[in-house]
């Protein structure tokens, strides 16, 4: 049987896990956007531009794991029947495409959105497989 200590040092470590996870990837995307919005593409825009539906895949996989780790960090809370880490990151997914319409560098694309969709609905579907297994 495990003592209080350690027990309260788990519980503090899987916070910091719930906590820190989803903050620095958070991090990470904002990053990534603000280095489209003011033009600054790097070695890693340039090699998924030379892949066909490239950007595509990159919603996908972005957003679907932003969804992931919201999810994880949420618990996997819902509102209603929907996972609340998932809506999060649908409403800012679309916010921010719609922010491209601004940035001269940038342009609105409704494919762009439907990518981050499957993306998050993949990853959402990953979390409750993988939560279920747990």
């Amino acid at each position: 049987m495990q003592n209080f200590e350690t027990t309260q040092t788990q519980k503090r470590s899987d916070l910091l896990k719930r906590i820190f996870l989803p903050t620095a990837f958070f991090a990470f995307l904002v990053l990534i956007i603000y280095q489209a919005d003011t033009a600054h593409y790097n070695f890693a825009f340039k090699m998924v531009g030379r892949i066909p539906y490239g950007d595509k895949i990159g919603h996908i996989v972005l957003y679907g794991i932003m969804a992931f780790l919201l999810n994880y960090g949420f618990k996997g809370k819902k509102w209603f029947k929907i996972q609340i880490g998932s809506l999060i990151v649908l409403v800012f997914s679309i916010l921010e495409e719609i922010s491209q319409a601004y940035f001269p560098s940038r342009s609105f694309d409704l494919a762009d959105i439907m990518a981050s969709i499957v993306g998050i609905i993949i990853f959402t579907f990953l979390f409750q497989h993988l939560k279920r297994e747990a």
